[in-house]
């Protein structure tokens, strides 16, 4: 496996390492959406709504938990992105130890509240009693399993960091593939198995990240991987403190934004949910086919933050506003394309989940409003993933939750107040744009500063 400094110092083009970074990410993303979608088909189709309800009752939960994965796996590219690009695959092993001893530590954690905190925690919830024992089974499984998510997560943030995102690929195109399997065994108990309702869509949950663990590991012990090298009994592979303060000083800024996103969503659905059940019906589906549209947005993103970390690691910061420029305009190329699909799909789409003509008119109202500020936000996500990498994080943090809570939620209602309906559709481009602009500045101001110390230091 070759080093991806020597691609990032060597080639004249980014687009080719880029590529082979975003191309996975994405496929990825759709993979796991996909699975998401069946396990929400096999649960309707075989427990029905209070199985469905059951489960929804716990997303707020999963959200702030699915923010600290994405928060840590953030940390965690950057950190051994930096070490893979330097060739110093001591530190990389370093970075892998302390990783996975935060994550195993998040998970058990978790996993040691849920023995005895899972139903009190569903009654906070106010979940209804009549599917409370039903919530609560499916709560209990998904918490205790945590070590397992956190690990896996972690691993495939250290596998995309060190320039392998096709192992993440095929681990999740393995889970997602086991999952549609044993889903419905699961839930119903087929095949002689006990019938375990909601709880058995998070044990096939628990199935499939073993399987997907048991391919990540294989892949890297076919390539010879430099985390298996020495062996995974390597003293380097331990928790180092000052690493661990690293990840957290970048990991818990990512985490908070995006849960003050998560926290506009909640809001934005309150507002939404004002105008009646039509059009709470055609916000769920519209959001469900916008996310498709985010896809290369986040994952343009996430990719700049990696080839950011592997030119710095290798000791070429002046390579990074090249990293920046080939992610926006790759950006504008892929997601306008699938915001371009998105917007002219939109109708055929949309009718798999809605048949009611109104309904199905606010949709495709809201998702061509919304589909081609997507193209903003992936702009804004390459600025805050290179300055990620750069070591700048909290500021781009406090500006997208600036942008999120001072510019996108008093849109929606002031919008709202002069528009009607489609005003509260108009604050997501207000939001994205609000983000893109500050961003723009804060990576602006940066890196003429780092340019005239530069000078100086030349001088």
């Amino acid at each position: 496996m070759k080093s991806p400094s020597s691609a990032a110092d060597r080639q004249q083009s980014l687009l080719a390492p880029y590529l082979q970074l975003l191309v996975p990410l994405v496929l990825a993303h759709m993979l796991q959406s996909v699975g998401g979608l069946l396990d929400g088909l096999w649960v309707a189709r075989l427990l029905g709504i209070t199985g469905v309800a059951a489960i929804s009752s716990f997303f707020p939960v999963f959200f702030v938990i699915l923010s600290v994965i994405i928060g840590l796996s953030a940390a965690v590219s950057v950190l051994v992105g930096q070490a893979w690009g330097a060739g110093d695959f001591r530190a990389v092993r370093r970075v892998a130890g302390t990783a996975l001893c935060v994550a195993f530590v998040l998970g058990l954690a978790l996993a040691l509240a849920a023995l005895t905190g899972a139903e009190p925690l569903m009654r906070l919830l106010g979940t209804p009693p009549d599917i409370l024992h039903e919530a609560t089974s499916y709560a209990r499984t998904v918490l205790v399993a945590m070590p397992l998510t956190f690990t896996l997560w972690t691993c495939m943030a250290l596998s995309r960091g060190a320039g392998d995102p096709q192992s993440p690929l095929w681990a999740i195109l393995a889970a997602t593939g086991v999952g549609a399997v044993a889903t419905p065994v699961l839930v119903s108990g087929w095949g002689g198995l006990p019938a375990l309702g909601a709880a058995g869509a998070a044990a096939s949950s628990i199935v499939a990240q073993c399987v997907a663990s048991g391919v990540l590991l294989g892949r890297w012990v076919r390539a010879r991987h430099p985390l298996l090298a020495d062996g995974l009994r390597s003293r380097d592979v331990r928790f180092d403190l000052a690493t661990g303060t690293r990840m957290m000083r970048i990991g818990v800024p990512a985490s908070l934004q995006m849960l003050s996103m998560a926290l506009a969503e909640v809001v934005l659905l309150g507002l939404v949910n004002r105008h009646g059940s039509t059009v709470t019906a055609a916000y769920g589906a519209a959001t469900q086919l916008l996310s498709w549209i985010q896809f290369p947005a986040m994952c343009v993103g996430i990719a700049a933050a990696i080839l950011s970390a592997h030119v710095i690691g290798a000791g070429r910061s002046h390579r990074v506003p090249a990293v920046i420029r080939c992610g926006l305009a790759l950006n504008a190329g892929v997601t306008t394309l699938f915001a371009l699909a998105g917007s002219l799909m939109a109708p055929a789409a949309l009718r798999l989940f809605l048949h009611d003509p109104a309904s199905l008119e606010v949709a495709v109202g809201m998702l061509r409003t919304v589909a081609w500020s997507v193209v903003l936000l992936g702009w804004s996500n390459v600025l805050n993933g290179a300055l990620r990498a750069s070591g700048i994080v909290l500021l781009p943090t406090a500006l997208g939750m600036l942008a999120i809570l001072a510019v996108e939620l008093p849109a929606a209602w002031v919008l709202e107040s002069r528009l009607g309906l489609p005003g509260l559709w108009w604050a997501y481009p207000a939001g994205f744009g609000a983000m893109l602009i500050l961003h723009s500045a804060c990576a602006a101001a940066h890196w003429r500063v780092r340019s005239r110390a530069v000078r100086v230091a030349a001088a």
